[in-house]
Parts: C-alpha cells; sequence; structure tokens
C-alpha cells in the first residue's frame, strides 16, 4: 500500500517545518530499517512528506513516519501531533501530483517545486530506498506536471495577478516613485510583487512577515524590515499596502490601519494615518479583513476583483490543472489495477499455452505434417484466452481484481504470487 505522510504550510509552522528540513536524507533508511518496500522523502522550506510502499494499515504507517522523524531529528514525538495528514492509497496518487504541479504550493503554480520532486526520487535511488511502485509514482508525478505546465496558464497566474492588480492600481496611482509602500510577506509572491513594483518605479519599498522572515528578505532585496511593534504605525503612514501571506486569518485590518481612539483623545504622537490609502490583497485565503473597506479614505482591491479582470485562460488555469491531475492520478490507478492481475494472467496463459503444447506434439505424432492442425489449436487457444484477460483487466480497473484471482485458484488450481515487475515483463514478452 502506498501512504503518503504530509506536513506542509497548510498544517505545520514555519519553525517545525524548518526543523524537519535539517536532516530529511536519514528519515528513509529508517523506514526501510523498519520493514518499507519503499520510501521517498520530500522536503522543502514549505512541506516535509514521506512517500512510503508497506505493508501496513495507514495509522501504523503514519506510526512508523512519526518515529522515523524522531530518531531522525530528535524533535519529540509530541511536537508533531496535529503538524501532518494521512493519505493512503488512491489519494496518494492525486496528492502528489498536485504537489509536483505547483498546486498545492503556497503561490500556486511555482515551479520550483517540480524539480524538488525530481530530485527528492534521486535521492531516494542514490540511497537505494524507492521501489518499482514509488518509482511508477514520481514517475507518472512529473509526466502530470510538465502536462499542467504545457497544457495550462497555471504556471503564468501567479505572476499575472500581480501584474493586473498593479495595472488596477494605475488609474490611482499618479506618480510610483512617490508611493510608501508596504509589503506583507516574504515568500515567492513577495518576490515577484516587489520585482514588478520596482519595474513601475516603487522605490519607497518596506516588508512586514507575521511569521518573523522580514530581516532576512529585506537584507536580500534591499529594503526595510518592519518589526511587529512597527507594523501598526507604518501601516497607517503608507499609500499602498500589499499582503501576500499564507496565513489562515487576516493579518491586516481597521486596528492597523486606524488611529488608536485613546491615542487621539490624550494627544499621544501617533503616526497620522495616510490621506488616501490603497490595499491590495494578494492572500488565499485572504490576508484582509473585509472591513478595512469600510474605512475613510482606505481602498481595497482584492482576488475576487483582480480575477474579474483576468483572461478566460488565467482564470480557468487552476481549474484546468485539477482536471488534469485527476486524470492523471485515474489513469496511475487503472494501470495499477492491471498489473495487480498480470500475474494472474500469465500464470493462466502459461497454463493453457503448456496443455496446447502437449496437444501439438501428439497432433505431429499423428500425421499433421502440413501444421493445419496446429494452426488451427493456437487460434482457438487465443480465442478462448482472449474473454477471461478481457474480464481480469475489467474487473481490475473496478477494484474487483481478486475476484479474478479468486476464480483462478478454484478452476485451475493456480496461485500466482510473482512480483508484478517480473509478471509484467513475462506477460510483454
Amino acid at each position: 500500500m502506498l501512504v503518503c505522510v504530509s506536513a506542509s504550510h497548510r498544517t505545520a509552522s514555519f519553525e517545525l517545518l524548518e526543523r524537519l528540513s535539517r536532516t530529511p536524507d536519514t528519515v528513509a533508511p529508517i523506514l526501510m530499517a523498519g520493514g518499507a518496500q519503499g520510501a521517498v522523502v520530500l522536503a522543502t522550506c514549505n512541506r516535509f512528506e514521506a512517500y512510503v510502499e508497506i505493508d501496513a494499515e495507514p495509522a501504523d504507517a503514519a506510526g512508523a513516519v512519526r518515529d522515523a522523524v524522531v530518531a531522525a531529528t530528535g524533535i519529540p514525538a509530541e511536537d508533531l501531533d496535529g503538524s501532518y495528514q494521512v493519505l493512503s492509497d488512491r489519494r496518494v496518487p492525486e496528492h502528489l501530483f498536485a504537489v509536483a504541479s505547483g498546486l498545492e504550493s503556497v503561490v500556486s503554480g511555482e515551479g520550483e517545486i517540480a524539480g524538488q520532486v525530481r530530485r527528492a526520487l534521486t535521492t531516494a535511488r542514490k540511497g537505494g530506498t524507492t521501489s518499482p511502485e514509488l518509482e511508477r509514482l514520481f514517475q507518472r508525478a512529473s509526466q502530470a506536471q510538465r502536462k499542467v505546465k504545457n497544457d495550462t496558464a497555471l504556471s503564468r497566474a501567479g505572476r499575472s495577478l500581480v501584474r493586473l492588480a498593479l495595472e488596477l492600481a494605475d488609474s490611482r496611482i499618479a506618480d510610483w516613485g512617490a508611493e510608501r509602500v508596504l509589503l506583507v510577506g516574504t515568500g515567492a509572491y513577495a518576490a515577484v510583487t516587489l520585482a514588478t513594483l520596482r519595474e513601475r518605479g516603487a522605490t519607497d519599498i518596506a516588508v512586514h512577515s507575521p511569521s518573523g522572515r522580514a530581516a532576512l528578505f529585506a537584507k536580500k532585496h534591499e529594503i526595510r524590515a518592519i518589526t511587529a511593534e512597527e507594523y501598526a504605525d507604518v501601516a497607517r503612514r503608507s499609500t499602498l499596502l500589499i499582503t501576500c501571506t499564507a496565513a489562515a486569518e487576516p493579518v491586516l485590518g481597521p486596528e492597523q490601519l486606524q488611529r488608536p481612539a485613546s491615542a487621539a483623545a490624550v494627544g499621544c504622537p501617533v503616526a497620522h494615518q495616510a490621506a488616501g490609502q490603497l490595499v491590495i490583497d494578494l492572500g488565499m485565503p485572504r490576508n484582509v479583513d473585509p472591513a478595512v473597506a469600510q474605512l475613510e479614505g482606505v481602498a481595497l482591491l482584492d482576488l475576487e476583483t483582480i480575477r474579474l479582470h483576468a483572461p478566460l485562460e488565467e482564470l480557468q488555469a487552476t481549474d484546468a490543472a485539477r482536471s488534469i491531475v485527476r486524470a492523471a492520478a485515474a489513469d496511475f490507478h487503472v494501470v495499477g489495477a492491471r498489473q495487480s492481475v498480470t500475474p494472474a494472467v500469465v500464470a493462466l496463459r502459461s497454463h493453457i499455452f503448456g496443455l496446447l503444447e502437449d496437444e501439438i506434439e501428439r497432433a505431429r505424432r499423428r500425421g499433421d505434417e502440413d501444421g493445419r492442425v496446429e494452426q488451427a489449436m493456437r487460434h482457438l487457444a487465443g480465442v478462448l484466452l482472449h474473454t477471461p484477460t478481457t474480464r481480469a483487466h475489467d474487473l481490475a480497473d473496478s477494484g474487483r481484481g481478486h475476484e479474478f484471482l479468486s476464480a483462478l485458484e478454484t478452476l485451475y488450481g493456480l496461485t500466482p504470487d510473482a512480483p508484478a515487475s517480473e509478471a509484467s515483463d513475462s506477460a510483454t514478452a
């Protein structure tokens, strides 16, 4: 059975993901030593996943992965509780294909993950921890990713949404160089947004990160970092605020943009609010509290509005990509199901053709010099085998391959147990 244990930006904190990613190469060998048939570990800044082929129930497989992670990283088991999800059987291929295609990334459609998925398989090969089924899974993931890239606009959607947002902002901004910009977020979306702002001439740009990564991002891109203590004051003084974080809850609301009533009453020196502010929310889920739009002098531009102006191709990119991923996953299951009955089909054909050769030899001894009897018998054997072979594949496609195996044992006493890969080679031959 295939099982995936996944901790990502959707389920775990950045701090935990960082700890998990420090020693990923030692997890798979520990799993193999514990009895897994194969293990591939995918570790990125926003994701830590173990793909395992193992003869165990999903809960037991998840426990084995957790124990391996604890042994490899030294992270206490209780720190892992609630930070991961477990997928098994049919859900595994669709999940990996979506991950490889960028559908599960912080920025939908980002391209780096495809290479990281390929490198995870390469690492498993070098470490001797992969298996034929995991090889097939990861190779099909790369195929699905290429089809998504070639057949949809998903890889362009992230950059296009930023471009569209700033084009819509053009009608309100006379001089980009005069704007006081606050960027909230430090991921791939933030980097694209920063580059696009600079292309338009913006120079006064600061960055704040709810997760505490502003200083590193600011140093890399040579802009100012805003601390949590400075956040509200800088937000009130900014004329353009752009949010693009993976936070599950809003990171910008009226409380950051309004001057506190208590401070105004006692004449405290709180920074004045900018005369006119444009807030662009690129987050999904939304980063900005919709109540911001009700504040005087504040305009809110969110993804819903931006996508109304998006070309149809870009608007449909995610839906088209999901359809490709689902179709690829369904095909993966069909092929896998047929491979599960391949040893039985090979055993049946070998049995029938073994009987056939005996009868042909007898016919030759009785005078079948021109080979007509042999030809007729071979044709008849092919006709007789066609229906059970087709039926075996149909049963496998519908998840009933075990019925064919039972029938074969009942009728012929055949109990094939050859590995699928070996049987597949025999059937092809």
